[in-house]
């Protein structure tokens, strides 16, 4: 029975504590972080565990604060596709500053959100990030942005801003290559 479990896929590894676990000891939304990244019950609860920081030992309570923490030793080296300044540790910080409306490339949220959305649209490496939204309506030209414009391709899941699009592929996919700038 054992080995058939395994065979069924009926459980996995942890990712914390390497421990064989079944199905049934894993939250459903660790368990649908698939293979490899999902923790069972008994780590996700654990209070006891502590995590430190390689690069300036501070502990942290949950993985996910070290790994928010970690984003503060990445370089400033990513500049805005935009005004150009070289400031942000990571392609999606430089699109925050677009998409928040304050870069001095293009003023105004709404307006900045329209100009992305335009530049996307215009590269050609951009495509496989855009969700297939039609771009005609009712016979004519559709200027404004669609509510989910961008899109995962290795997911399938759907974004307003495309910076939620690059956070999602650096936490889900840990892809930190910029997309199409």
């Amino acid at each position: 029975d054992y080995l058939k479990c395994r065979a069924n896929n009926m459980g996995r590894y942890c990712a914390e504590c390497a421990d064989w676990c079944d199905k049934s000891e894993f939250s459903r939304n660790q368990w649908s972080k698939g293979d490899g990244c999902s923790r069972c019950s008994g780590c996700v609860n654990s209070l006891s565990s502590s995590f430190e920081c390689g690069e300036c030992h501070r502990t942290f309570n949950t993985q996910n604060e070290l790994k928010m923490h970690m984003q503060t030793h990445r370089p400033r080296n990513v500049a805005c596709p935009i005004c150009g300044d070289q400031r942000f540790r990571s392609g999606a910080n430089a699109v925050q500053h677009v998409e928040s409306g304050y870069c001095r490339g293009c003023r105004g949220a709404d307006n900045a959100r329209q100009q992305i959305y335009d530049f996307a649209q215009k590269q050609g490496g951009m495509n496989r990030y855009l969700n297939g939204v039609p771009l005609l309506t009712n016979g004519g030209y559709n200027n404004s942005v669609p509510d989910f414009p961008y899109q995962c391709p290795e997911c399938s899941r759907c974004f307003r801003q495309m910076s939620q699009l690059l956070q999602h592929r650096e936490s889900r996919h840990n892809s930190y290559r910029r997309i199409g700038y």
